[in-house]
């Protein structure tokens, strides 16, 4: 996990002025067809900090605790992250990640192998969560920034 951790810290310090400098427009120009823009993808990323913070919060509650699983689609319609300020979601992105990272680092080892069931998949450990919950974030991340250089 030590790995994991420094990958998140180094994230939260070198992606949120990329983020920043993305004007606007740029941010809510939709690709075409039915894919995202930026300002959505980077709606979906909050969800996910959003639904990850309480699983990795309740899980540490019980040995094994069943969540539902993510509907992304209505999420982020829903929300209407297109029509949100991108200064606002980079900024809302950077605290609920910062939290995400100071429930990590502040979680005992011994709650790493706590189980969750997403949706009715198979029961993974609190551990492999987190380190999913990473790489999930570096990927698009990394479509929204092109590819990342930072350490993992």
């Amino acid at each position: 996990m030590t790995g994991t951790i420094a990958h998140f810290e180094e994230l939260l310090k070198t992606v949120p002025q990329r983020l920043a400098d993305v004007a606007d427009e740029a941010a809510a120009h939709k690709p075409g067809g039915d894919r995202w823009s930026k300002k959505e993808i980077l709606g979906h990323l909050i969800d996910s900090a959003a639904n990850n913070h309480q699983r990795f919060v309740r899980a540490q509650s019980a040995g094994r605790l069943e969540f539902p699983g993510y509907e992304q689609e209505f999420w982020v319609a829903t929300q209407s992250y297109a029509t949100e300020s991108w200064a606002d979601l980079v900024n809302l992105w950077l605290l609920l990640n910062r939290h995400l990272l100071h429930v990590v680092k502040a979680m005992p080892g011994a709650m790493w192998s706590h189980e969750c069931v997403i949706g009715g998949r198979p029961a993974v450990t609190l551990e492999a969560l987190i380190i999913d919950y990473l790489r999930h974030l570096d990927q698009h991340l990394a479509q929204l920034l092109g590819q990342l250089r930072t350490a993992k």
